[in-house]
């Protein structure tokens, strides 16, 4: 099901502002914090909108693949966090159940 507000995402102002977030940072952020250059291609909100104008037009952004876009992005939206992990195995995520008694 289409949402009401998908139409933000045809806006020549959206236009503008995801053009400008890929120039200004081309490499997709999941990737890169694992040490793996891949070119962004999706622009992302970093906390989602959900239909909220201003939160549409002055939330930070960030520059994902299409594959992290579509799997890691959507799966810590889903569950609440990130379940990425640092080199000792434990979740990097201050989210994370593992990490709230830390």
């Amino acid at each position: 099901m289409r949402e009401a507000w998908q139409h933000f995402y045809g806006t020549a102002f959206w236009q503008r502002r995801r053009m400008l977030q890929l120039r200004m940072h081309p490499l997709c952020k999941f990737c890169a914090a694992d040490g793996i250059v891949t070119p962004a291609t999706h622009v992302d909100h970093v906390k989602p909108h959900k239909g909220n104008w201003n939160l549409f037009v002055l939330g930070e952004l960030q520059s994902l693949c299409a594959s992290c876009h579509n799997s890691r992005k959507q799966h810590e939206e889903r569950i609440g966090f990130d379940i990425a992990v640092d080199a000792d195995g434990w979740p990097t995520d201050p989210h994370h159940p593992a990490n709230r008694h830390r």
